[in-house]
């Protein structure tokens, strides 16, 4: 009983209970109940009613056991699923050896062989995405949707997670996006159904693939881990969204971690199983030189040899050129002839021929290997050219259009021999007035074989033979640059890296390849001679349709990626004026000499040749827009190029009377080369990067001067001036202070000490390692602070990497948006 001296007498506190332990079978239940849920760690919190330190640490934990178990699937980030039991088993066995589970076996069991797994990641990987509401995994609890609403397209695979789906035909439909657990295991050029959903992401539809019509190249390369008698091939080709799985009597004696070409013999219905394939070609064990260019080779479908019967036609060819067929050519033996090529060049495929007439005008002649007189339709040499379609020239070989018979023998324009050509000559004067042009077969005689090297020591010295013919060319060369750049070409170029190699093909250096007068030149006449064959040809016929020609056509670039580039050069404090369509051509430019020679200039140039569209084989005359030509064609390397080919035979077509040919035909051969062109551009960058990985290997712990070429979330790419060579310093590596991405800025910026780092900013990073079979650079920052504050910071470094994940303190700044700007390089 309370009393008037004991009512204000402090109470005693009530003891709050502490919470209930979260045990494993609780975490576990959460998962059970929502198989077909994706469950993030704070999804897990909410429902279990977590409120203290010490559960999240027991969720932690037990996530972490249920992992090890192979009770759930960790697919991203703290994103978890349960493990389907029978799935696991199925992706690990051929259909043939599959077995129906029996009844009672239990629902959830650990898979095997967890080494393999850990090494090619968790299995099954299903890429989930982040928003509410698309957390189907096998799509049983999908709304279905009428089945006329579908699309037929062309997968054009855009990262791990997503692809688009291009439609057929044009303007009915955006491209479709789909993300890859939903792709039916389709690669790269694929055609399928997809099903349209409602809603879309960043403004385009999103689809589920329903169908996989036509699978083009079921054969993915990559390196393969065995584990027993069991294989699994991780594919080189970072797009690839999974990996496949070799039964033992498919792995043909491959051994642990060499580099092989599998081919897919089954597509399971499952997206949480694995295809099931077979090794067709072992490349040897990965890292090699000659494994990892011959796996390029066939990642690109590249061919390693020609048919026999390819081979036995060109070496049935005779290298007497008859006397009616000479008859019927007109006849430049007697005129000056040379040509002009790298050093280490074996095809020769163009020529220039100089003389002065009596009008004091010069004749200049652009004389261009005849490859169709000896490459006629309807045979394997003429099959095997329009399949490959270009030659590809890799860091350490070619891989040629036509067999070497041709490319370096018959049809290769070498000196002081016969050589029939198919010509373009023209009438100019000393200022590059163009008075006359005139097109046809020619019967040639060369006298001269120039390297760039030599003819640029005449241009320069003015001493050594021809002097006289290659410096007056020079000079009219020079004169239709000028007019070019007048008439609103842009002077954007790509910078070309070269290697030197040693016997075995190892890079010995690296450098940038420097075009001069003796390049240009050459290229002038070239530009000059594609320019009025096209013209020629679409002048023939005054009315439409025009007659059907090859034109290599260039568009304008679009107007939304100008204003994205413009911005972008704004941060550097550069301004572009695009309201005038026709200056665009002035203003970029312009940009290009402001740029010249500053840190940002690659990285300005290369984001605006990359904003520009891409250039095409077609036969609509469409003009070339970085060119400033209203028609342009390919017609001077019918040796590597197959549209140059087509190009020739149409126009000895019309120049012999003939009618017009039919479009339809010709587009389609435009088109595939088109595609050729950029599945060899591909693969060209792929030797390229995996040569410089290779040379920097060897440069492990030196100093380099380089520039920010590419930001992302994870960290800063870095490309080294002096050779160009490109690689990653982390965000969680830059000393000094913690780093976030400020995308719209393309920039990183200091939590703390607010320092920016943005393009083209000056670094010296040193390189901390080269990844050959990834193909990837490391560097670090060099840091010259005291080795007491590095250390410091290196244990803060460890003490924050320790922390269980979910509960770390952000508050200290915005975290970093997603999907960070790159600049258009590629790793």
């Amino acid at each position: 009983m309370n009393t008037p001296e004991n009512s204000r007498a402090p109470r005693a506190k009530r003891e709050k209970p502490e919470p209930a332990a979260i045990t494993q079978d609780q975490v576990l239940r959460v998962f059970a109940d929502n198989p077909t849920k994706v469950l993030a760690y704070r999804q897990l919190s909410r429902r279990l009613g977590v409120t203290t330190k010490g559960q999240r640490e027991e969720i932690f934990a037990h996530i972490k056991v249920l992992r090890k178990n192979g009770l759930i699937t960790l697919l991203q980030n703290d994103e978890y699923r349960l493990a389907d039991a029978d799935a696991v088993a199925a992706a690990l066995m051929p259909s043939s050896a599959k077995k129906s589970t029996k009844k009672g076996d239990s629902p959830i069991a650990p898979p095997r062989n967890r080494s393999v797994q850990a090494e090619f990641g968790q299995d099954p990987i299903v890429h989930r995405r982040r928003s509410a509401g698309f957390d189907y995994v096998d799509g049983d609890d999908r709304p279905e949707r009428a089945p006329s609403n579908t699309v037929i397209g062309t997968v054009d695979l855009a990262t791990p997670n997503f692809a688009f789906v291009v439609p057929e035909g044009t303007g009915e439909h955006d491209d479709i996006r789909v993300f890859t657990d939903q792709l039916k295991f389709a690669l790269q050029g694929d055609v399928v159904r997809v099903r349209l959903r409602s809603g879309s992401r960043d403004g385009r539809p999103m689809g589920d693939v329903v169908e996989v019509l036509k699978r083009v190249r079921p054969e993915i390369v990559g390196r393969i881990q065995i584990q027993g008698t069991l294989g699994f091939v991780k594919p080189d080709n970072r797009k690839v969204y999974f990996d496949v799985f070799v039964p033992p009597h498919l792995l043909h004696e491959s051994r642990n971690g060499d580099k092989v070409l599998v081919r897919i013999n089954e597509f399971p219905e499952d997206s949480s199983r694995q295809p099931v394939g077979e090794v067709i070609r072992n490349f040897g064990a990965a890292g090699g030189n000659e494994a990892e260019i011959n796996a390029i080779m066939a990642e690109f479908g590249l061919p390693f040899e020609f048919p026999s019967e390819v081979e036995e036609e060109s070496e049935g060819i005779s290298e007497v050129i008859a006397e009616d067929e000479i008859a019927r050519r007109r006849d430049f033996r007697n005129i000056t002839t040379f040509t002009i090529d790298p050093a280490d060049a074996k095809d020769f495929d163009d020529a220039l021929s100089i003389q002065k007439l009596e009008n004091g005008h010069w004749e200049i002649g652009v004389h261009i290997a005849d490859v169709t007189h000896y490459v006629r339709p309807g045979t394997e040499l003429e099959r095997e050219g329009k399949h490959r379609a270009t030659s590809v020239y890799l860091v350490d070989r070619v891989i040629p259009m036509l067999p070497e018979r041709l490319s370096n023998g018959l049809c290769s324009l070498r000196p002081h021999e016969d050589k029939l050509t198919f010509s373009a000559v023209f009438e100019l004067d000393e200022n590059g007035k163009l008075y006359e042009s005139w097109f046809g077969k020619t019967i040639i005689h060369s006298d001269r074989r120039f390297s760039y090297e030599e003819a640029q020591e005449r241009i320069e010295s003015k001493e050594g033979d021809y002097t006289e013919e290659i410096n007056l060319m020079n000079g009219i060369a020079h004169k239709l640059c000028a007019l070019r750049f007048k008439q609103g070409a842009i002077t954007f170029e790509t910078q070309e890296v070269k290697f030197r190699l040693d016997e075995n093909g190892k890079p010995l250096g690296v450098y940038v390849k420097e075009r001069k007068d003796a390049h240009k030149m050459i290229e002038e006449f070239m530009l000059l001679a594609n320019r009025k064959v096209a013209e020629f040809v679409f002048n023939l016929k005054k009315t439409k349709p025009r007659f059907t020609m090859v034109y290599r056509t260039h568009d304008a670039p679009e107007p939304e990626r100008l204003q994205t580039f413009a911005l972008f050069a704004q941060k550097f404090g550069y301004k572009l004026k695009l309201e005038n369509p026709k200056k665009i051509s002035t203003e970029l430019n312009n940009l290009s000499s402001e740029v010249m020679g500053k840190p940002e200039q690659n990285v300005l140039q290369g984001l605006a040749i990359r904003t520009m569209s891409k250039a095409i084989y077609t036969t609509e005359p469409l003009g070339h827009f970085g060119l400033a030509f209203d028609h342009y064609s390919h017609f001077t390397s019918p040796i590597r190029r197959y549209p140059d080919m087509m190009a020739h035979r149409l126009l000895e077509h019309y120049l012999l009377g003939g009618k017009n040919v039919a479009v339809e035909p010709v587009e389609e051969e435009c088109k595939h080369s088109s595609a050729r062109e950029k599945l060899a551009a591909n693969a060209e960058r792929a030797s390229i990067k995996f040569k410089q990985v290779e040379f920097m290997a060897d440069e492990i712990g030196n100093v380099f001067k380089g520039v920010v070429s590419g930001l992302t979330e994870r960290g800063m790419y870095i490309e080294i001036e002096e050779n160009k060579c490109e690689g990653m310093v982390r965000i969680s590596d830059i000393p000094g202070d913690e780093y976030e991405l400020d995308k719209d800025n393309y920039r990183i910026v200091g939590r703390r000490n607010k320092r920016i780092i943005q393009f083209g900013d000056e670094m010296m990073v040193v390189v901390k390692s080269a990844n050959l079979l990834d193909r990837t650079i490391d560097f670090e920052l060099v840091d010259d602070r005291p080795d007491h504050v590095k250390k410091r910071e290196a244990d803060e470094r460890k003490q924050r990497g320790s922390e269980p994940r979910g509960y770390r303190d952000h508050s200290g700044g915005k975290g970093g948006s997603k999907g960070g700007h790159k600049g258009g390089k590629r790793r």
